[in-house]
């Protein structure tokens, strides 16, 4: 019988069979990106191992804070460690009839059929019993599975202590009734199918099919609104702006070019990745189309999410020639301005003069008023969804953080952000893992794409109240179900080592350097240079 490579077909991971001690090797190397960023990562199985002593002299084998073993042929990178891991998670097949429930929600989610004729109209609770049925089929399928409700990365953990302070901040909300509706919508089912996504998406057919889902509605969505600023209907002076062809998250503008921002690094990455060279050219008009979308919604916010994105997919896929790159993006960025509509160029102007434009103003007035409530609430905020009653006029705080920090406390806003940040740290270990290897691999374009998509959103959001809505657990889900993907290809496990991990590692490879520098041509079978790739690690 054929081998079936556990990547590409429909396998999913399970728990491995025993928490073992962790053993490994090191080997000294120095990767600049990795000192300039200060972080440091591991590869490793398991986290149950008990806490020992710091890195000991190289010679031989040492320890770190996580009780991590180490010995002197492990890559290592300036400033922390790879650690190799056995044995391999193994894989079941499983979730099919899931993963369907998920792919119809989405669908109705973003396309809102019920919109599109009043024949349809008896349909506006679809997407809710839709997701009831998913959940249904997916509760027990895990249970069965894995013996458990859900795995438990560490953005499941996150997003669970997220959950848990938009409970407490209920009873004390200023309107508990207001509060509980938004937590019920759109919240906890965000939250739901989030959790859905990690469980279930585990081939890239399945990634891929929800991210060609969040293309599509990008395409409908930018088409719309350049049609809607040819004919007319855009008065940007007066305020009237696209609204979206399709209502929902996307009726708001602003919210519609941000799902325009973070869908552009990741049609750039299947761009990349694909081998195809029909659909090269279609990814690549996709994101120019995604661009004029941008353009045609009039979204300051968007407009420098777009930029930390280019500047993120820039930094990351021009290693060799970056000066030459964003002198590209420069370029590019220039053009893009001079070529716009002029009354687009003047509401850019605006961005750093906010007495210019009256809802500059008026949203620098609601950042301050935000930020004044989680000062004097900040344990348990003011509750869900409570700050309009407070705000400026009934106004939303338009800023995803402060949103958070004044609804739910402070401590809500850290995880909220914790929950962004940590998937951008796993992917990039992830990224330098997979560089050598990039030509015949999707998963490191991905991954650089992932990376440069969750900033985009950071950035973006930054001006918009969305810390509820599904595009952040979507977008998080999509990158934690990439890196399980990996690890379970090669039978490890991304987790970061601390600061005191990362300084140890310093230290080991300054002191080891001298030594392991002859035999570093005979390694290079078998070790790739850190910073540009790790092991090859491939389960038979």
């Amino acid at each position: 019988m054929p081998t079936k490579h556990p990547f590409t077909d429909d396998y999913e991971p399970i728990t491995p069979p025993a928490r073992t001690a962790r053993a490994a090797t090191t080997r000294a190397a120095s990767a600049a990106e990795d000192e300039d960023a200060g972080e440091a990562w591991a590869l490793n199985e398991s986290r149950t191992t008990k806490p020992t002593e710091d890195f000991a002299n190289v010679s031989g084998s040492a320890r770190n804070k996580s009780g991590v073993e180490l010995d002197n042929d492990a890559p290592v990178t300036s400033s922390g460690a790879l650690v190799t891991a056995s044995p391999a998670a193994r894989f079941k097949r499983g979730h099919l009839f899931s993963y369907v429930g998920l792919f119809l929600f989405t669908t109705v989610l973003y396309f809102r059929p019920y919109e599109l004729h009043p024949a349809l109209a008896g349909l506006t609770s679809l997407a809710y019993w839709l997701a009831v049925l998913t959940l249904a089929v997916f509760l027990p399928s895990q249970l069965i599975l894995e013996g458990n409700l859900t795995a438990r990365p560490r953005e499941v953990n996150l997003v669970l202590l997220l959950c848990l302070c938009a409970l407490i901040s209920i009873p004390l909300a200023i309107d508990p009734g207001e509060a509980w509706t938004a937590f019920n919508y759109p919240f906890i089912r965000a939250v739901a199918m989030f959790i859905v996504i990690v469980n279930v998406v585990r081939t890239p057919l399945r990634l891929k099919g929800l991210m060609f889902l969040a293309l599509a509605i990008g395409l409908v969505l930018s088409a719309g609104a350049i049609n809607d600023f040819r004919l007319g209907r855009v008065a940007v002076a007066e305020g009237e702006r696209v609204a979206g062809v399709v209502g929902g998250m996307f009726g708001n503008p602003n919210d519609l070019a941000m799902h325009l921002v973070v869908m552009i690094p990741l049609a750039i990455g299947l761009l990349l990745s694909t081998r195809n060279p029909l659909a090269k050219p279609l990814y690549a008009a996709a994101a120019c189309l995604m661009v004029g979308g941008i353009i045609a919604s009039f979204s300051r916010g968007a407009f420098l999410g777009l930029l930390g994105a280019c500047a993120v997919l820039g930094w990351k896929l021009g290693r060799r020639n970056r000066l030459l790159i964003f002198v590209l993006i420069a370029v590019f960025v220039v053009a893009l301005v001079a070529l716009a509509p002029g009354a687009y160029t003047d509401r850019l102007s605006t961005i750093g003069s906010v007495n210019r434009d009256a809802s500059s103003s008026s949203r620098r007035d609601l950042l301050v008023r935000s930020i004044i409530v989680a000062i004097y609430n900040p344990v348990f905020g003011v509750g869900i969804g409570n700050f309009h009653i407070v705000s400026i006029r009934e106004l939303v705080s338009h800023n995803s953080y402060t949103q958070v920090a004044a609804e739910m406390g402070l401590a809500a806003m850290v995880i909220y952000i914790a929950f962004i940040v940590v998937p951008i740290r796993r992917l990039r270990l992830i990224e330098h893992a997979t560089y050598d290897t990039r030509r015949g691999s999707r998963i490191y374009y991905l991954s650089v794409g992932l990376q440069a998509s969750l900033i985009g959103f950071m950035i973006s959001s930054f001006f918009g109240s969305v810390a509820y809505q599904f595009s952040v657990y979507y977008l998080v889900g999509y990158a934690v179900a990439l890196r399980r993907m990996y690890e379970a290809q090669t039978g490890t496990e991304v987790i970061p080592l601390s600061r005191k991990d990362r300084r140890a590692a310093r230290a080991t490879i300054a002191a080891d350097s001298v030594g392991t520098r002859g035999d570093a041509a005979g390694d290079s079978a078998d070790f790739h240079a850190p910073g540009r790739s790790a092991p090859a690690m491939t389960r038979t």
